[in-house]
């Protein structure tokens, strides 16, 4: 286990949980988020982390930024904080591994957008995501205008932006907002059965699949299909994909034993 004071990395089995502990809203304050980037960027880097569930306990995912620090902030405080609270997301959404929110409790402002630079999201019945800070007189600022737009379409991302309302866990489910819902206290398990799939995985696989399909949402289709063309044809040059080709006429489908390389 490795971490700060509030988020701490724990790896077991080739999973690694990024757990925030701030009680009692897990606030996503300055500290917070420079530990997350410290905790992603780890995760990332380490061989022994396949992939990687992002959790904040039992009872509540994140209700968002600390208010309170950031009322105290002057324009020209934010304009020097900003990036570095943008770019701490982006280290969670870039980690080169499969990541699977388990959100419990509210994802709500900065809680939602980190929920969002996840891969997948599993989220209890109870939970509530949502975007309030226009009830600020703000918006989203780690992402969430361009994230959720992208998950969810630009009219349902106005429409939960616009009002701040809260989202509902049928409701996220329906409009893709999140992948599964599940009793409250089933959220970590089935957030860590799932991350525990990739674990013995073709990591170099998994990494260039979520790089093309990732990188190739942001710009037009015939430079997503050289992205894409690029990763395809470099997969050829691992171990990996040689274990896995001749497993497959070998033994059939589903039988290789991958080495990561």
């Amino acid at each position: 286990m490795a971490g700060g004071e509030f988020v701490r990395l724990e790896v077991d089995g080739g999973v690694g949980t990024i757990r925030l502990d701030r009680p009692p809203m897990n606030a996503l304050n300055e500290q917070v988020q420079e530990e997350l980037r410290t905790a992603a960027t780890e995760a990332g880097e380490r061989q022994d982390v396949a992939s990687v569930v992002l959790y904040g306990g039992p009872k509540v995912f994140a209700a968002g930024a600390d208010v309170k620090e950031m009322a105290e902030m002057s324009h020209a405080e934010m304009a020097e904080r900003a990036g570095a609270l943008q770019s701490a997301f982006t280290a969670v959404a870039t980690i080169p591994k499969p990541v699977i929110a388990a959100v419990t409790g509210y994802a709500l402002g900065g809680g939602c957008e980190l929920a969002l630079c996840a891969d997948l999201r599993i989220c209890a019945e109870d939970a509530k995501l949502g975007q309030p800070e226009i009830l600020l007189g703000v918006i989203p600022g780690a992402g969430g205008t361009q994230r959720l737009a992208r998950l969810v379409g630009p009219a349902r991302a106005k429409d939960i932006i616009f009002t701040g309302r809260f989202v509902d866990a049928a409701e996220a489910l329906r409009i893709g907002l999140v992948d599964q819902v599940v009793a409250a206290d089933q959220v970590e398990e089935t957030a860590l059965a799932l991350a525990r799939r990739f674990v013995g995985g073709p990591a170099v696989a998994l990494r260039a699949a979520k790089d093309a399909i990732d990188r190739g949402l942001d710009t037009d289709l015939e430079t997503g299909l050289d992205i894409e063309r690029q990763h395809f044809t470099d997969l050829f040059a691992t171990e990996d994909r040689t274990i896995g080709m001749t497993s497959f006429v070998e033994q059939g489908p589903g039988k290789a034993a991958f080495v990561g390389r």
